[in-house]
């Protein structure tokens, strides 16, 4: 489920920081969306193969309309819905959805690590420590805007739990522009 909830996490907090995510986007809202929020247990870190990367980048395209049509704010989808996901990453190899959330999972942590400008893995503590100085240094930003912001990344670098396999970091930057939604607006361009 946590695939499912992250988009709506993400839309969620989103809606807080436009100012910061529109004059910063350096990566920190995908590195805010990798790290599990509090009551969440964090990723089962795998070993992940270029076969599943490949997978989930299929599957994606049978996926994201089945979660668009999610109402906000919903806990569980319903069993319907669950059938639907189910059958679409059987369809694309995955012996069920926990397993495709699992890869997914796993390739959202090594992207919250890309640093954005150079695209390659720093890890996900130097984009976030990128982005606090960018968000300190942003003159136009308001005060509250600002110290929320810091809040969130002060939150999200105190969670950062170190890549245990860092052979999935180059196979997810070969696919970096392919992943779609998990990149960075600004590097999509294709």
């Amino acid at each position: 489920m946590r695939a499912i909830l992250r988009p709506i996490f993400a839309a969620f907090s989103l809606a807080f920081l436009p100012a910061a995510l529109a004059l910063a986007p350096t990566g920190a809202a995908w590195a805010q969306a990798a790290q599990p929020a509090p009551d969440q247990a964090p990723v089962k870190q795998i070993a992940l193969t270029e076969k599943q990367i490949q997978a989930v980048i299929g599957a994606k395209a049978d996926i994201d309309p089945i979660l668009a049509k999610l109402p906000e704010g919903a806990d569980q989808p319903d069993p319907k819905t669950l059938a639907a996901l189910e059958a679409a990453v059987k369809k694309h190899g995955f012996a069920s959805y926990g397993e495709y959330e699992a890869v997914d999972d796993n390739i959202a942590l090594v992207i919250a690590g890309i640093d954005p400008q150079t695209r390659k893995y720093v890890g996900d503590e130097v984009v976030l420590k990128q982005e606090i100085a960018d968000v300190q240094a942003d003159k136009q930003m308001s005060p509250a805007d600002k110290k929320e912001a810091l809040a969130q990344l002060g939150e999200a670098l105190k969670a950062v739990a170190p890549l245990q396999f860092p052979a999935n970091a180059p196979l997810v930057v070969k696919y970096f522009d392919q992943l779609g939604e998990d990149a960075p607006q600004t590097q999509q361009a294709k």
